[in-house]
């Protein structure tokens, strides 16, 4: 087979596979389709053996690219989760602020009159900054363990409600 043949039924192979559903077209249909545009009969033994060895060259490419971007997706996510461990929020006060529940609400770790405290607290925003209000909880270390003993208890009396309105 000529090098210029050649060149160009692999080029249109090519562009058929990747316009092409991979999952649903077949080398059969791939030929057909190269045929149609190329007017050369593609299904002869020399050009069916061409042709599958550009497909099966396509798809091992494919794949590698596949394998590739997993892996940068692995390492980008790793890397991230990387950074969360390491950054830690803290608020004006220097509080440390382990997570927000909503724009307005958060739950912090301070330290008052020596103790450790477990906030849940609502904050406004004033001059650039973030305020707490009066309306939210501090806990303390105790109150907040017997807390969290009984989320399993709350969670429970929750989905009951959830059941009597349905």
């Amino acid at each position: 087979m000529e090098p210029e043949v050649r060149e160009k039924i692999e080029t249109t192979v090519r562009e058929i596979l990747e316009e092409s559903d991979i999952n649903e077209v077949t080398e059969y249909k791939i030929r057909k389709l190269a045929s149609e545009k190329l007017g050369v009969n593609l299904s002869e033994a020399k050009y069916k053996a061409f042709v599958k060895e550009v497909v099966t060259s396509f798809l091992e490419e494919l794949r590698a690219k596949q394998e590739e971007e997993e892996e940068e997706e692995e390492e980008a996510a790793a890397d991230d989760d990387d950074k969360g461990k390491n950054k830690q929020e803290y608020d004006d006060d220097g509080d440390l602020i382990v997570c927000r529940l909503n724009d307005k609400r958060k739950v912090t770790i301070q330290e008052f009159r020596g103790k450790t405290l477990v906030s849940v607290r609502e904050y406004y925003k004033k001059d650039g900054k973030e305020l707490p209000t009066s309306k939210g909880i501090s806990m303390t270390e105790e109150q907040w363990s017997a807390f969290r003993k009984n989320i399993p208890n709350i969670e429970k009396a929750i989905e009951k409600m959830k059941a009597r309105t349905m």
